[in-house]
């Protein structure tokens, strides 16, 4: 090889290294942040269980196969056409130029705060590179809308989902008169559900890139009814593990240091003030004040009802009941970090192994395998950008959304999985975020307490990141693009 194509490949390896670095700075660190955000972890154990679980899913799995164009956004094939024998080197100055782009975006977003998909950050970039590469016509668009269909999509279906989940456990434990006792009920129930949800995750997401290596198709009769079978027995046995272990914590005694609401009369409350708002809508002369006069009562204690439960935070009883959701909560975050390692190191991995062989054979390959020390390099990217920068995202998903305790923090993670299998299993076609999916079920949490317990001015800015992923990381590939294309392929031509 040349001087020139060695100088290219030391960046090449450098901008894999730096996209994954960014990819661990964001994407990972909002997998960890509810998990933060609840007091369920510290930060420094939510680093080392998402180092140990994105690096084992990005090593052991890890992109065995992977395509050299992420998301098949245009064919590379058609650079021969156009630029003959320098398809190569323009091959590996746009696969550069996507990652120096994606990686460029997560960094400004790492910054603020915001957490943005990184493989609609790379999806961009590359069709960013197409489009100056093999023509506007030559790009996939029909991909490029499903994409972004998958964007709105996901984020409401946990959305959705989290708030269902969280609505029910709210009606099945806090608002029951002996919440410790009827979350003793349901803790097992919920590992049963859990243990299913993750075993399908890890099956059919976190595998994904194993059963392609393999050349098994996971959705084959036997291999779905194998998978199956060990979901329900893994969750039959979390379940009878459970029961064992919150048998043994003790209810401890009511509190007597409160004015007496417990989360049924506080419920109540609201309801009665909402229909004294109607009576008082429809009545008039002495019995409009009357009504009036007896509103600002229910209203003033329906508020101190409020403050005093706060779902649950401030009795000895309730911060029992969250206490049982920890476990749960760190469980579901640690196979969903699994399953994000697996699959998206390749949006580092992937460009980069595709521009390293390029520039090594001098070929333009549809597919290309991906060296063991490649997913090493990505998993020690991913782990390195967590630990540094990682911390600002955590502390927007954990606390800038809205407030999360454990049982919160648990219906997000477990929402966003489901979603994540649904999308997996279904034969629904579209790409789904787990970036978007998380978001999304934090603020389904959220809204399951009222409009008023969700940041909007948070929201809003993370929405608006979301719009701009996509266009941004197209910008910045072409100027990238068009700098690598006048310094290497001059040069190699030279």
């Amino acid at each position: 090889m040349t001087g020139v194509e060695w100088i290219l490949i030391v960046l090449i390896l450098l901008v894999g290294f730096y996209m994954a670095w960014n990819i661990g700075a964001n994407d990972v660190a909002n997998a960890m942040g509810t998990s933060v955000g609840s007091g369920a972890l510290t930060l420094k154990r939510a680093v080392v269980l998402a180092a140990i679980f994105e690096f084992a899913g990005a090593y052991i799995v890890g992109a065995n196969v992977s395509e050299t164009v992420r998301k098949k956004m245009f064919d590379p094939q058609l650079l021969q056409t156009f630029y003959g024998d320098q398809a190569a080197l323009v091959l590996a100055c746009g696969m550069v130029a996507a990652l120096l782009a994606a990686g460029t975006w997560l960094l400004v977003a790492s910054h603020f705060g915001w957490p943005v998909s990184t493989t609609h950050s790379i999806v961009g970039s590359v069709v960013g590179f197409g489009c100056v590469g093999v023509g506007v016509a030559n790009v996939a668009w029909t991909k490029v809308g499903l994409i972004t269909l998958g964007w709105i999509v996901s984020p409401i279906l946990s959305g959705t989902i989290a708030y269902l989940i969280f609505r029910g456990l709210l009606r099945r434990v806090f608002y029951q008169p002996q919440p410790v006792d009827a979350a003793k009920r349901t803790a097992p129930q919920l590992v049963f559900l859990v243990m299913v949800v993750i075993v399908g995750v890890t099956a059919f997401k976190g595998l994904k890139p194993l059963w392609s290596r393999l050349g098994v198709d996971p959705f084959e009769w036997h291999i779905m009814a194998t998978v199956a079978a060990i979901a329900v027995g893994s969750g039959i046995a979390g379940m009878v593990v459970a029961v064992q272990l919150v048998a043994r914590i003790e209810t401890e005694p009511r509190s007597d240091d409160r004015a007496g609401f417990d989360a049924r009369s506080t419920r109540s409350l609201g309801k009665a003030a909402m229909h004294l708002q109607r009576v008082r809508s429809a009545a008039e002369g002495p019995v409009h004040e009357k009504v009036t006069e007896l509103l600002r009562e229910v209203e003033r204690l329906y508020e101190t009802a409020q403050r005093e439960m706060d779902f649950g935070t401030d009795s000895v009883e309730l911060q029992q009941v969250e206490r049982i959701f920890v476990f749960l909560q760190i469980l579901t975050a640690c196979f969903v970090a699994f399953a994000h390692g697996a699959n998206d190191v390749a949006n580092a991995i992937g460009p980069m192994s595709a521009a390293y062989q390029a520039v090594r054979t001098g070929s333009v390959a549809l597919k290309s395998g991906v060296p063991t020390w490649c997913l090493a390099l990505g998993g020690v990217g991913i782990v390195a950008g967590l630990a540094m920068l990682g911390w600002r995202v955590i502390k927007t998903v954990g606390e800038r959304i809205t407030e999360l305790t454990p049982s919160r923090g648990f219906c997000a993670e477990f929402a966003a999985a489901s979603t994540i299998l649904l999308a997996s299993v279904l034969p629904l076609g579209l790409p789904v975020s787990t970036t978007h999916t998380l978001v999304g079920a934090v603020l389904g949490v959220g809204m399951a307490r009222g409009i008023g317990a969700i940041n909007l001015k948070t929201a809003r800015a993370i929405v608006t990141s979301w719009i701009f992923t996509i266009p941004i990381g197209a910008g910045l590939s072409l100027a990238f693009f068009f700098l690598l294309k006048a310094i290497f392929v001059s040069a190699g031509a030279a």
